[in-house]
């Protein structure tokens, strides 16, 4: 087999990702040896950058040497070229971020004049390591993944990676973690497992994506099912014993057996894990292993060598460069404090993490603050508080006596007032049940008729009208045929006109009542919904995770209708020019998203002056005993809207 043909097969298997480092790959002594063998540029270029990516985590002075002849070797090369920008923006990210964003975007102008699938993967990359800078250097999460979302993920879907689509999934699921979205992580984690499943190369990444969704199992208090995907790493990691992974692993099981109390073993299990990571040169998974030692020490109460822990943790970068990880540690430092009865540093500890919070945790805070300040003081001033007591003993046991009896009056009081107002409550909750039942009842009415009413009112366009205007169209093209040739193109200009309104009536027809939902069902017709409001200006993505077909068939239709409206909200008043509509099921909970980067609007507006199409919107999704949640940031672009739905399946129909 000649050289060229072999080096072909090889980019094929191992297309040129970022860094994947999966165990088994291509051993880098063959890469380094075809580098030697092959005498075209442009095949070297490639297996340059393959070798870059290689000694990516093992040797960044090695992988840097081979990016750099990679760059060298693709002068006068135009699609190479594009790439080798990219690797500059690689070799300047973690010291000059700011340089390396703008080599990113370089790259995506050079790329995206080359057609295929390799010219769309490269893109996918330079915006998913264009996205990197903002979450792991600007602190920027929401900016991260509205980019995986709007750019590299459509990029990497169309150039069929699936093994890179999936990382990006997985990535996206961090973006939402480290959000605090933990059920949106949850779905894009399953996602990724879901798109990696049987792929070459998968190992890394799926190794990540199951340690994840244990992490987020622990948290929730799920002890099962979070040991049974670390078992699912475990296997998968078994014949790779020195793989970077396994820190992951360590990480994963140390806190599952934290939160189950058990922790000695968490201990061994961190100490091991950062031994591994000192010998593999790993200094950030070896410092979130430490994060986990030091809340296992914590809830050990081992308080002094927790506190040492955290108090050399503090020091570590890049640990220490993300926000949610200086949360976490603030946290327990204070905690730790707190417990060892050092309050002046609790103190400290509290205000750098109320510092980080968001509004809502500030206002949970300030009790705690001022509590602990009110500890602080008292421990300055306990001498002379000693001496007071010393000398007014009597006086402040007669003043508990009285006070302990006003309390427990006031108590009896709150406690009277606390029934009255309860039973007050019931009752008013009792008529206002009453009376929302009766209103939905009017809804469920309004709706069947307004739905029986397209239906008819298309029926008769369709079959009545349409057919009527297409008899005349007939009849009016004899007459063009075979009347006076001076009155043919005044006949033929009143045909077309004739073809346009046909064709506007069955478009009127279809939207009223979408021959594709009684046909195919919500899921086909959801997506020809989507198709129908594409433009060369507006761009409209679909997502369906878990649709069941068995859903009855007029709840089918009414979140047909909630999306059509919202989607025509998108484009009509926001002036959308990419939209996202994402419908998920879980069981009998159906869940409707809508992103768009449109005008935002203040959500006050909402209650003051609504629409007749929120109006409908509010009915149906009320009819579905849901709720609607609307994101929008005043005048800033970008709106979220988040609805979910309760449906019945034929099955639960029959049985009812």
């Amino acid at each position: 087999m000649k050289l060229s043909t072999l080096v072909f097969i090889l980019l094929l298997s191992f297309t040129l990702a970022e860094a994947r480092q999966a165990p088994g790959k291509l051993e880098k002594d063959s890469l380094a040896a075809i580098l030697k063998q092959a005498a075209n540029d442009s095949i070297k270029a490639r297996v340059s950058f393959l070798l870059s990516d290689e000694w990516k985590e093992e040797d960044s002075t090695l992988s840097k040497k081979y990016a750099q002849l990679g760059i060298g070797l693709s002068k006068g090369h135009p699609f190479l070229e594009g790439i080798s920008v990219l690797y500059e923006g690689r070799q300047l990210a973690t010291t000059a971020p700011d340089s390396a964003a703008k080599l990113f975007m370089k790259a995506e102008n050079m790329l995206k004049k080359f057609p295929g699938k390799e010219a769309l993967l490269f893109r996918a990359m330079c915006w998913h390591d264009y996205a990197r800078v903002f979450h792991f250097d600007k602190d920027d999460p929401e900016t991260y993944v509205n980019l995986l979302v709007t750019q590299a993920i459509p990029l990497a879907q169309k150039s069929g990676d699936q093994l890179y689509l999936g990382k990006n999934y997985l990535d996206l699921a961090y973006g939402f973690k480290n959000l605090r979205e933990h059920a949106k992580a949850k779905i894009y984690l399953q996602l990724a497992i879901e798109t990696l499943r049987n792929r070459k190369g998968n190992v890394s990444y799926l190794a990540t994506a199951y340690h994840t969704l244990s992490e987020n199992y622990s948290l929730s208090g799920d002890s099962a099912n979070a040991s049974l995907y670390l078992d699912s790493m475990r296997v998968l990691l078994a014949p790779y014993p020195q793989a970077s992974e396994w820190l992951d692993y360590y990480a994963g099981e140390s806190m599952r057996l934290t939160i189950a109390e058990k922790f000695d073993q968490s201990l061994a299990v961190a100490e091991k894990g950062i031994a591994l990571a000192q010998q593999l040169h790993q200094p950030y998974p070896e410092q979130r292993l430490l994060l986990q030692k030091f809340y296992a020490l914590y809830n050990k109460k081992d308080l002094a060598q927790a506190r040492r822990v955290g108090l050399d943790l503090y020091s570590k970068l890049p640990f220490m460069n993300t926000s949610a990880n200086r949360l976490l540690l603030y946290y327990g430092m204070m905690a730790t404090n707190e417990d060892l009865k050092n309050i002046p540093e609790a103190f400290v500890w509290l205000k750098r993490y109320s510092y980080l919070s968001d509004s809502v945790a500030q206002s949970n805070l300030a009790t705690k603050i001022n509590a602990l300040e009110i500890k602080f003081r008292n421990a300055e001033n306990q001498r002379k508080i000693v001496e007071l007591n010393a000398s007014n003993d009597k006086v402040s046991y007669a003043l508990k006596r009285t006070i302990l009896l006003s309390w427990s009056l006031g108590l009896i009081s709150v406690l009277l007032l606390a029934v009255l107002l309860l039973g007050y409550f019931f009752y008013k909750n009792k008529k206002k049940t009453a009376a929302q039942q009766e209103q939905i009842k009017i809804s469920h009415a309004m709706l069947q008729g307004q739905e029986e009413e397209r239906k008819r009112v298309a029926r008769d366009l369709h079959d009545s009208l349409g057919g009527l205007l297409a008899s005349t169209k007939i009849n009016l093209s004899k007459i063009a045929g075979s009347g006076n040739a001076g009155q043919r193109p005044e006949l033929e200009s009143i045909i077309g006109q004739m073809d346009t309104s046909v064709t506007e009536l069955r478009r009127i027809a279809h939207n009223m009542m979408p021959e594709m939902l009684l046909r195919l069902g919500l899921e086909a017709a959801l997506k020809d919904l989507c198709d129908s409001f594409e433009t060369e200006k507006t761009t409209v993505r679909f997502l369906c995770i878990g649709i069941q077909p068995d859903i009855r068939q007029s709840e089918q239709v009414i979140i047909y209708r909630i999306a059509q409206e919202l989607l025509t909200n998108a484009i009509k008043h926001a002036d959308a020019k990419n939209i996202l509509l994402q419908c998920n099921q879980r069981s009998n909970r159906f869940f409707i998203t809508v992103e768009d980067d449109g005008a935002g609007f203040d959500e006050g507006i909402l209650h003051e002056n609504q629409g007749m199409g929120f109006i409908n919107i509010k009915n149906r999704v009320a009819y579905l005993n849901g709720k609607i949640d609307v994101l929008s940031k005043g005048h800033q672009p970008g709106t979220s809207i988040n609805i979910e739905l309760y449906v019945t399946t034929e099955i639960q129909a029959g049985h009812s």
